[in-house]
């Protein structure tokens, strides 16, 4: 089925951006694809960045379009709808996503201050002038992460859906109530934004590359099962292996040339993994690099806990050394650092867990970051997601 793929990613989008543009009182003077998420037979959204002349000057916006192989959503009637004579799409410009009310207050320091005044977390009123914003990470009609600074102070606000709002919010007090360092929760609204305090340390995505090993092995096995049993009760997320096949579609549509390795991943990875069952285990479901904070060798945070839930501890380890085993424009000395930390890391994961599987999880994270480059329609993106590729099937390689 069509679920817009080609409109989106191609010059046909043009007329449907430019009607968009024109619907507002701008006109379009140049625009280029920014972002991609495809959900093969069924939808895609897009972004884009257009130069976009209004009546009170030029400037650049971040448009973004929603296409689907069948009927349009609720959701989508938050948008403008525009058709280009044989399907109807969802158009919006940024901050007004129709799926996250609360970014258009998110987006702008000014009204950010007002948040930060309801809620009365500083000593004194700001206003716009005093806050600086920074986004973290928007995934469009998804969520979006935006850092906040004002007077010496740091929040995070997690701009959310809001169905997954409450969930969002359980999960955080879940782990803090059992003691973990997850962010405290100071803030939240009836738009859907989750306002959260700055946790101590740094990423440790930063520290891995610094002097000295940032935290142990044993450390991150033993922060995972710190997690209290309520955890284990709480809605399955499925594990990223679950969708290896799916991931595999991802990658292999935009780049058909790596369609037979992709096809011989996913066939081990599904074959390898039937025996395992879901488990039980208390588990993060996102656990990498960059959700862990650190500070003289020992971790003192974790964050997005939004996908904890049961499962297999060997899902949390596979996805941190599949981010570690795909980390981008590194230098020699960096590609040095990571490879010794992960030949120090991953025999202490191997007593840990299952070796196969913990490899054949792996290779499957591995393939789910494959979809990254073209998503996000980096310079290079071809390579990049050669490289991925092989990476996943050299850790199929190393068990089938």
């Amino acid at each position: 089925m069509d679920d817009g793929a080609a409109l989106l990613t191609g010059p046909d989008v043009g007329p449907l951006l430019d009607a968009a543009v024109t619907h507002v009182g701008g006109e379009l003077r140049s625009w280029q694809l920014d972002h991609v998420d495809q959900t093969p037979e069924q939808s895609t959204t897009a972004t884009y960045l257009a130069s976009v002349r209004w009546p009170h000057g030029e400037r650049t916006e971040l448009l973004g379009v929603s296409a689907r192989s069948g009927e349009l959503t609720a959701s989508d009637s938050n948008a403008e709808i525009f058709g280009d004579g044989s399907r109807r799409v969802a158009v919006w410009i940024y901050p007004h996503d129709p799926d996250l009310p609360g970014l258009v207050r998110a987006a702008f320091p000014e009204r950010m201050a007002e948040v930060l005044n309801d809620g009365r977390l500083l000593p004194r009123p700001v206003v716009g002038e005093q806050v600086s914003l920074s986004m973290i990470g928007y995934r469009p009609r998804r969520r979006a992460v935006v850092k906040v600074v004002v007077e010496s102070q740091v929040f995070y606000v997690k701009v959310l859906r809001p169905r997954l709002f409450t969930d969002v919010l359980h999960k955080h007090r879940v782990l803090l109530d059992a003691g973990l360092p997850a962010p405290q929760v100071v803030l939240t609204t009836d738009d859907d934004l989750l306002v959260t305090r700055e946790l101590p340390g740094q990423s440790l995505a930063k520290a891995l590359f610094d002097d000295g090993d940032p935290c142990s092995a044993e450390d991150l096995v033993g922060l995972l099962d710190a997690m209290p049993p309520a955890v284990s009760s709480l809605a399955r997320r499925p594990p990223w292996s679950d969708a290896v096949a799916y991931y595999g579609r991802l990658v292999v549509a935009p780049l058909p040339d790596v369609a037979e390795d992709v096809r011989w991943i996913v066939h081990h990875v599904e074959r390898g993994l039937a025996r395992c069952p879901r488990g039980d285990e208390p588990t993060h479901g996102d656990f990498h690099e960059g959700q862990v904070r650190v500070e003289g060798g020992r971790i003192v945070g974790i964050l997005d806990v939004d996908t904890i839930g049961p499962g297999r501890r060997a899902d949390d380890l596979a996805c941190l050394i599949g981010h570690l085993s795909t980390i981008q424009h590194m230098s020699a000395q960096q590609e040095a650092k990571v490879r010794g930390l992960l030949a120090r890391w991953v025999p202490v994961f191997d007593r840990r867990v299952d070796p196969v599987e913990l490899r054949l999880r792996a290779a499957a994270v591995i393939l789910s970051l494959a979809t990254g480059p073209f998503r996000g329609q980096e310079p290079g993106w071809e390579e990049q997601t050669r490289t991925m590729v092989r990476s996943a099937a050299a850790l199929v390689g190393q068990v089938v």
